[in-house]
């Protein structure tokens, strides 16, 4: 599940649309502080989901809540990972003022590394674009196809997304794009083979 602030919608930089672009099953809705979306309440409240808030914990309430990517994959119930997709700061007051949010488990990721996403710059470089988060919450919940489709998928992204904003010499050949394309046709090869 992807709650996206206002101002995320119409970013050309928004990674949380490569989510939904990648991962078949994605809802995504537009958070509003007073009138939250009733099908998204509904999904939250479904007794077949555990669902579980990725967000990093930040406050000793917060971390008395973390699981881990374990507990996630432990539970008898379908893991609904909810992802808030906004700027830090905008994140941060939706966590604060969605009361349905602040008692979900918290999943919080420990990057090893820092962002690699030039196009938009966080105050804390352990903060990662939304996307880059996904990518390691599916690898660590067992999602390793997932992980590696959106991967390559953010990757052919940034790759794109440099060539518009650059005025220099450009790599034409978008070799990102060619390794998530040969990627995604080796998926089809092996969905079709498993088919038959």
């Amino acid at each position: 599940m992807l709650i996206l602030s206002d101002n995320e919608i119409f970013k050309p930089s928004n990674t949380g649309r490569l989510i939904a672009d990648t991962i078949q099953d994605t809802h995504v809705f537009q958070w509003h502080r007073t009138n939250p979306p009733a099908e998204m309440l509904s999904q939250l409240e479904n007794h077949n989901y555990a669902p579980v808030l990725v967000f990093p914990a930040t406050s000793a309430d917060d971390h008395a809540k973390v699981v881990t990517t374990q507990n996630v994959t432990d539970s008898d119930k379908t893991p609904l990972l909810v992802f808030i997709d906004g700027s830090w700061r905008e994140a941060r007051r939706i966590y604060r003022k969605s009361a349905y949010l602040q008692s979900l488990p918290l999943l919080s990721m420990q990057p090893e590394t820092v962002s690699d996403y030039i196009m938009r710059k966080s105050e804390n470089e352990q903060y990662l674009a939304t996307a880059e988060v996904a990518s390691l919450v599916l690898q660590g919940v067992g999602e390793a196809e997932a992980a590696k489709t959106l991967r390559y998928w953010f990757n052919a992204f940034k790759e794109t997304y440099l060539m518009t904003k650059s005025r220099g010499l450009q790599d034409e050949s978008r070799p990102q794009l060619s390794l998530y394309l040969q990627w995604k046709d080796s998926i089809t090869r092996a969905d079709e083979r498993d088919t038959r």
